[in-house]
């Protein structure tokens, strides 16, 4: 059992070096934690490249659920990022902002419900990581290097997944920052 957090920007080859960090894996589950949506030709575009990359003996398992952790073998989770944005999404936290990102009228119960929720989710990814027998590489974007979100809504996002990522480093075994498809190993 080992884990491995893999960070970096956009494009700055975190996935690819993941990957090669389970080159000597036969079999890989990997959670790809993204929905596809085929409206979406170049998101799906990306998708497909990511899918051919992976060897044969991969599977793959699109889901968002933590308990999907809790394996043996090898799992590279395809992305934190991604995970974290479902999590907003399954738990309504989206829908309890109006369109300035502000907290809609009339909804700081629902606000609350919604934020408690997350904040479940987000321990239960969390503590999954921490119990999984496996040997699980993930995947995350290092949100702290831009500018800060003009929305509320995009700063609940970067908040939200900025810790998530110190939680998992807190508790990884390597991580490593992929700049400019260089790594390099910070514990």
């Amino acid at each position: 059992m080992s884990r491995t957090l893999v960070l970096g920007g956009s494009r700055s080859g975190k996935s690819a070096h993941a990957e090669q960090l389970l080159a000597d894996w036969s079999e890989v589950t990997y959670l790809a934690t993204s929905r596809v949506d085929d409206t979406d030709a170049e998101w799906a575009a990306r998708v497909a490249a990511h899918r051919d990359r992976r060897p044969a003996g991969w599977t793959t398992l699109e889901t968002t659920a933590p308990s999907e952790l809790i394996r043996a073998g090898a799992v590279l989770v395809d992305s934190v990022t991604t995970w974290v944005a479902a999590l907003m999404d399954e738990t309504g936290i989206w829908d309890t902002l109006d369109t300035a990102g502000a907290h809609a009228a009339g909804s700081a119960t629902d606000a609350a419900a919604a934020r408690d929720r997350l904040s479940a989710r987000c321990d239960a990814l969390v503590d999954n990581w921490v119990m999984t027998p496996a040997h699980v590489v993930a995947v995350s974007d290092e949100v702290g290097l831009g500018v800060v979100p003009e929305t509320r809504a995009g700063r609940l996002f970067r908040d939200t997944l900025g810790e998530v990522n110190q939680r998992l480093a807190a508790t990884a075994d390597e991580v490593w920052f992929v700049v400019a498809g260089l790594p390099q190993r910070l514990r």
